[in-house]
């Protein structure tokens, strides 16, 4: 098949970039030829609080990639889509998670077109009201299909769209560079050697419950050797919001907080630092950081929201335990003790395959095929 891949690429970073990528070189191995538009700008700053939207090395950068379209320049869409038109595509695929990039999707799903498929990476914007619940709604009426990374999700895609083919595939792990030696990694990081380290990884929103993380850190027994990391960067004011709660708990101790862009070369370092990766999810859809934990063997203790228990299986690589709970998550912290944490980590390793990126194609081509 010939494909036009609309979305976030390199040099952008986050976890759409480095999906979509993934995603895109998964189609190329099973031999479409696919032409992948990618931003010349994402987000102004009001909109992407963090530091920089760009990171060259968060994900590769594909010779099938071009740099064309600009969401919140109206004025440039035209030339995207006539860029995409006389590709001859049998089908569009465009990745929604955001109503940033919804202007741009509308405009190119107007008059002719070939048969659009939505990669939903979230049916509407996390703590999203109406209005934005509405403009997701209206993009994705328009698409043919609708893939996603969860059977919850696509569940709530069915009843929203009857009559529209849908599909899932969980997350698998994108690319991580060999870990390092333990004991290196924990004495780069100022970590000591003598205490199991738990690892919040990623970016820094309200409904990723780090708040509830460093509660249950508070409410750990005294004699427990377990200490929390928190490495990522805060939207909004989390951060000052964070080290304050830390101080005002008097955690110094016992929390560490890293609150900043972890770059793609830091990753294998803090993984290989950790004992344990924590996803204290108030919501969610699904967590690239979970399947990109388990492949290297890390196990990890997450709430069960959205796609992640289709991810991490309780017991034998992981520990699911009810959202929104901080005693849930201190309890969990007191039963996983080193040999149940080694269990895990054997478990991680051996389902590091469970799921892969020909497979996340061929789910996604199958589904293409239905609607052209």
């Amino acid at each position: 098949m010939r494909l036009v891949v609309f979305g976030s690429g390199h040099p952008f970073r986050g976890g759409i970039a480095r999906t979509t990528t993934e995603m895109v070189s998964g189609l190329e191995g099973r031999g479409h030829e696919v032409l992948f538009l990618t931003p010349r700008r994402q987000y102004p700053t009001w909109l992407f609080p963090g530091a920089s939207d760009r990171d060259p090395d968060a994900c590769r950068q594909l010779g099938c990639a071009s740099a064309v379209l600009e969401p919140l320049n109206p004025l440039s869409w035209a030339a995207s889509r006539a860029r995409a038109a006389a590709f001859n595509a049998d089908a569009w695929i465009m990745p929604y998670w955001t109503w940033a990039w919804a202007g741009l999707w509308l405009f190119l799903l107007r008059g002719e077109h070939p048969p659009a498929v939505a990669v939903v990476h979230n049916p509407a914007d996390h703590d999203s009201g109406m209005l934005r619940r509405r403009t997701a709604r209206s993009v994705l009426r328009r698409c043919r299909a609708l893939f996603t990374h969860a059977v919850s999700l696509e569940r709530h895609l069915g009843e929203a769209h009857p009559g529209v083919p849908t599909a899932s595939y969980p997350f698998p792990p994108t690319a991580v560079e060999p870990l390092p030696d333990r004991t290196a990694a924990r004495a780069e990081l100022d970590l000591p050697s003598e205490r199991r380290v738990a690892l919040f990884l990623g970016l820094i929103r309200p409904y990723k419950g780090v708040d509830l993380l460093i509660d249950a850190a508070a409410k750990l027994p005294e004699s427990s050797d377990w200490l929390v990391m928190v490495a990522g960067e805060p939207w909004g004011g989390l951060e000052n919001v964070l080290t304050q709660q830390v101080s005002d708990l008097g955690l110094e101790d016992r929390v560490r907080l890293a609150l900043q862009w972890v770059p793609e070369p830091e990753v294998p370092r803090l993984l290989a630092a950790a004992d344990l990766v924590v996803l204290p999810y108030r919501s969610g859809s699904q967590s690239a950081v979970a399947p990109m934990a388990l492949a290297a063997g890390v196990p990890v203790l997450s709430t069960s929201v959205g796609g992640l228990p289709e991810i991490v299986r309780h017991g034998v690589d992981g520990w699911l335990v009810d959202a929104g709970s901080v005693e849930a998550l201190t309890t969990a912290f007191v039963e996983l003790d080193e040999p149940r944490l080694k269990e895990l980590a054997r478990g991680a390793v051996e389902g590091r395959d469970r799921f892969t990126w020909d497979g996340y194609a061929s789910a996604l081509e199958e589904l293409i095929s239905k609607v052209i």
